[in-house]
């Protein structure tokens, strides 16, 4: 078996639809794919009958504040129907949207005209800065979503908008209630020192998490190791997803992520008493 529990579709930041996932996934001989847009579950009923030859499991991933932070929550094998659930979703996803226009009210002030108009006509459900990123670019403001983050959107940017997510807890709960399984989503790209990481993980032990995720996209084998050290010791499972976004990105890919070491597959999430699929 070969599992990818964390990608994202044109619902939410990612560049492809559903349908492309799966035949990504696919190829590249994967059997179990999750796909996790952020705070957004219409990837699901998309793609559920579309393959018999790949077993997709339920997931959404949920952006959360902890101690100032954002963090992000992964939902394995939730009923994307749930009505807790259904109803932070759309919360979340209203937030975002509130958040953008104020972005645009900033970009206005500015001299520059059209975010609304411009997100508007995109696929997704569930909008983000990478998205206003993507507009500077096309409109020639800067040169990269790279460039856009630094000079615009993140804290202390130009335009930045404080986001005004669910806590951790709720987003927990909220997945429980759903007959999911919680994960904490590539714990070292938060900027967090050793001591508040650790302290995260205990937090999320204790708000009743399920699972941290050990390998994703470019981590290595030595931080793959160590969070499975971390997790075992909190008496938490391991996942393991690519985070693929966008194929032309090419670090990464759907089923590409370092293999999990031994002791880590004994304690992997598809090895919880509680997993279905």
């Amino acid at each position: 078996m070969k599992f990818d529990l964390h990608c994202h579709s044109h619902y939410s930041d990612g560049k492809h639809s559903p349908s492309f996932l799966v035949q990504r996934a696919l190829a590249n001989q994967v059997t179990h794919l999750a796909i996790t847009d952020h705070d957004c579950t219409a990837a699901i009923g998309e793609v559920k009958d579309i393959s018999a030859m790949l077993t997709l499991i339920p997931g959404v991933e949920i952006s959360c504040e902890w101690q100032r932070h954002e963090i992000h929550i992964v939902g394995l094998c939730i009923n994307s129907e749930e009505p807790q659930l259904e109803s932070l979703l759309l919360a979340q996803q209203a937030g975002r949207r509130a958040r953008l226009k104020e972005m645009g009210n900033e970009l206005q002030k500015l001299g520059i005209d059209g975010l609304i108009e411009y997100c508007a006509k995109l696929t997704c459900k569930s909008l983000s800065r990478s998205h206003v990123a993507d507009f500077l670019v096309e409109k020639g403001i800067v040169k990269n979503r790279q460039k856009a983050f630094k000079t615009f959107l993140t804290r202390g940017g130009r335009i930045f908008v404080e986001p005004n997510w669910c806590d951790m807890t709720e987003a927990i709960n909220a997945i429980h209630n759903a007959k999911g399984l919680s994960v904490l989503a590539h714990p070292t790209r938060y900027p967090l020192s050793k001591r508040k990481l650790t302290n995260l993980v205990s937090n999320f032990a204790i708000a009743e998490g399920d699972a941290i995720e050990v390998s994703y996209g470019n981590v290595d084998l030595h931080t793959q190791k160590h969070l499975t050290e971390i997790a075992l010791a909190k008496f938490l499972h391991v996942s393991a997803g690519s985070d693929f976004h966008d194929s032309n990105a090419h670090w990464t890919d759907i089923g590409k992520y370092p293999t999990l070491e031994e002791l880590a597959k004994k304690n992997a999430i598809w090895e919880h008493p509680k997993w279905h699929s």
